[in-house]
């Protein structure tokens, strides 16, 4: 394979220094097959910094066709121990999907090959027919005794497993990985969070970064959920979480199994109503696009963007947690591993009771009353809405009062890790919810929330309202409130007057 250089201009993106500088510097050949999409120069020459102590490298990624050397990219590269003292771009790699080298040196990814490495054998004399003899007979005891190991170890790995064991095999007929996957490598950096199902790294997708959620084997169920979820005709909105693979990592019950989805960097609504107040604007800007995300999630939508039918969705375990924030404070749900689709005319597939995050449980889950009927379980989803908004509601700095730190629903009524008894008798029992404070009902769009909140969390199941209903009352609110009036809102405004604090005493 010979090396490949593409054309185009050169891009001016020089840096100043040398090498004896106290951070080092790197110059790259730069090329991205994406130009188009990224609207920036398709080759050129790259730049890097590291901090000290830090190596930097030069990399290329590309593909061979049937002999055609298809250039993907090249650029710098992190510090990286499998590129230390290359000279040269190397891939070593036999017949990957997409090729991957990485070198030390200036422009030293201007060239690249592919060099598989061949194991050399050198020649010995054969020894003499009577040495031949004695090994022979010197190690008939030792190889019987190891077929006898290799039979017992086989009979072992083959015997029919128990009930409750976990069988790996590969899934027939599912869709392939995405190819986004095979423009390696892919590297994990760090850990962001650790869940029930497994913990979730940030990493590194050549120039872009990604979450990437790895589930032990034994929890095998839980990954092929959420897979399926994902994978699910009409799952692209802009409030869901983008998925962009799935992969099996390793063999037997060293396995590992990876979801890989885009990343955003501001975390849950849990972490960042834990460090962070919001205004009235923002509080609004979340709970509206939090709504939209799971109004469209619980949406049966016949015929989607080409995709086919998008069958209705319960998430079973929403909660802060699960709601991750964009950049500009959109919502986006996540983590489907309890999802439940319900496809006209086939079982709705595992919908057993008592399943997602205990304290944002419904009554009718606490008690196992549920009615296994789709809407049912979305109205489950709807219970546990209006505990997460009373969360975003207790950070919110419109009222003219304090806002007090942080707490999970429920958490100033029975501690941070109530029973599932506990629960039972102040929710079901009691009829408690989290307690609205006195200065929230004298805001205008705060009072007018809550009402909202109350019809959310209801106790009878079939008069909480829906997300949809939920969305556009948060929309009217809003226009309201900053000036536009909405003769929708009249009933909404009326009722603020009626709305009861719960009463202190009731509380544990």
């Amino acid at each position: 394979m010979e090396g490949y250089s593409p054309p185009g201009n050169k891009r001016n993106h020089w840096h100043a220094g040398s090498g004896h500088d106290e951070v080092e510097t790197r110059e790259c050949i730069y090329y991205n097959a994406n130009w188009e999409l990224e609207k920036t120069n398709q080759s050129g020459v790259e730049s890097c910094e590291g901090e000290k102590d830090k190596r930097l490298h030069c990399y290329a990624s590309w593909r061979n066709n049937s002999g055609f050397i298809e250039l993907v990219k090249k650029g710098c590269w992190l510090d990286d121990f499998n590129c230390y003292d290359r000279q040269e771009c190397i891939a070593k790699e036999e017949n990957p999907q997409v090729f991957f080298c990485c070198c030390e040196g200036n422009y030293c990814n201007k060239k690249f090959t592919h060099l598989p490495e061949v194991e050399t054998f050198d020649p010995k004399p054969q020894p003499s027919a009577s040495v031949l003899n004695i090994l022979i007979y010197s190690l008939l005891p030792i190889v019987g005794l190891s077929m006898a190991i290799l039979l017992a170890f086989w009979m072992y790995r083959h015997r029919k497993p128990p009930y409750g064991h976990v069988e790996i095999n590969e899934d027939p007929g599912l869709p392939p990985p995405s190819p986004l996957v095979g423009l390696k490598p892919l590297q994990l950096l760090e850990i962001k969070a650790r869940g029930r199902f497994g913990c979730v790294w940030k990493a590194r997708l050549l120039n872009e970064y990604v979450a990437v959620k790895i589930f032990p084997v034994q929890d095998k169920q839980s990954w092929q959920c959420e897979k399926e979820i994902f994978t699910t005709p009409g799952m692209k909105h802009e409030n869901l979480l983008e998925f962009i693979a799935a992969e099996k990592r390793g063999s037997n019950l060293e396995m590992e199994l990876w979801l890989i989805t885009a990343f955003h960097d501001k975390g849950s609504l849990t972490d960042y109503l834990k460090g962070n107040l919001v205004s009235w604007n923002e509080l609004c800007h979340i709970t509206e696009t939090m709504a939209r995300g799971l109004a469209y999630l619980h949406e049966d939508v016949p015929r989607c963007k080409g995709e086919g039918h998008k069958p209705a969705i319960a998430h079973r375990d929403f909660k802060s947690k699960n709601v991750l924030l964009r950049n500009d404070l959109t919502a986006i749900l996540a983590d489907f591993g309890l999802a439940v689709r319900f496809e006209p005319g086939k079982p709705p597939g595992d919908t057993h009771g008592q399943v997602g995050t205990r304290r944002y449980m419904a009554p009718e889950v606490l008690e196992g009353a549920i009615n296994f009927q789709r809407d049912s379980f979305l109205r489950i989803d709807m219970y546990a809405m209006g505990l997460v908004l009373w969360e975003i509601v207790s950070r919110c700095t419109a009222a003219d009062g304090p806002v007090d730190e942080y707490l999970l629903p429920f958490e100033e009524e029975i501690g941070q890790h109530p029973s599932l008894e506990d629960l039972q008798e102040v929710v079901v029992h009691k009829k408690i919810r989290p307690v609205f404070k006195d200065h929230w009902l004298k805001h205008p769009g705060l009072a007018q929330l809550c009402v909202t909140i109350e019809e959310c969390w209801d106790h009878d199941a079939e008069a909480r309202l829906s997300a949809g209903c939920v969305e556009e009352r948060i929309s009217q609110i809003r226009k309201s409130v900053n000036g536009t009036t909405s003769d929708c809102l009249v009933s909404i405004v009326t009722s603020v007057t009626n709305v009861d604090l719960p009463p202190k005493e009731s509380s544990i």
